[in-house]
């Protein structure tokens, strides 16, 4: 029987991750992660909305500088990547075979980090996508 890894969330980039988040969080009545609630007396790198049933994430990721998406023109495409999930190292290590052999791209290899062993793919396209190690009932 195969395993499979666990979708965490889906990152969007963006210059203003507060805006982005409640743009989001209006649009489907997400609510944010205990710690992450507004208001900050500092502009936050990351913030994570989840729907009220707890089954969906998505978080926002503070980046200098990103281009508006021209899509469906091609000049820029559109913006995001994937956070994946497993609960062990020997599952992040089966999990980097399967995806190598679903013709995925390692992007970076910090299987050795000690705070949280991670593999970065590009999949067939180039989108990125993580892979790490996570306690499935961590925030």
């Amino acid at each position: 029987m195969t395993s499979y890894p666990t979708l965490r969330s889906i990152v969007l980039d963006t210059t203003d991750a507060r805006g982005l988040a409640e743009f989001y969080r209006r649009l489907l009545g997400y609510e944010y992660r205990a710690g992450d609630e507004p208001p900050d007396t500092v502009e936050r790198d990351w913030l994570v909305l989840r729907d009220p049933a707890g089954t969906a994430r998505l978080a926002f990721q503070r980046v200098p500088d990103l281009p508006a998406s021209t899509w469906p023109e091609p000049e820029v495409p559109q913006q995001l990547h994937l956070d994946l999930t497993v609960t062990s190292t020997d599952e992040l290590v089966a999990q980097r075979d399967r995806a190598l052999e679903l013709d995925a791209t390692l992007l970076l290899d910090r299987f050795d980090d000690p705070a949280e062993p991670l593999y970065v793919f590009a999949d067939p396209a180039g989108h990125p996508f993580c892979v790490f190690v996570a306690d499935p009932n961590e925030e």
